[in-house]
């Protein structure tokens, strides 16, 4: 937990001393709501992440495109450690 993650529990739990039990209960049942809602968005994005990219090509033949079609280039660099 950051510092500032830290620093918003705690004055968020400085509000919650003033609310009653059914209130504190209330507050329980959303953020475990929030919690599981979340786990399960990041579940269905994992899975729908599975065949993202569709070819009828060989995975061998797509790695060597991709190889063939970089392009590098050589550039003199000139650093200046001291300028004059």
């Amino acid at each position: 937990m950051t510092h500032a993650e830290r620093h918003i529990v705690e004055t968020y739990s400085a509000l919650f001393e003033s609310l009653s039990a059914v209130s504190k209960l209330e507050l329980l049942e959303r953020l475990t709501k929030s919690i599981k809602k979340g786990r399960r968005l990041n579940e269905k994005d994992f899975f729908s992440s599975f065949g993202g990219f569709a070819s009828d090509r060989p995975a061998e033949e797509i790695n060597k495109d991709i190889r063939e079609s970089r392009k590098f280039r050589t550039k003199d660099l000139k650093i200046v450690l001291f300028p004059k």
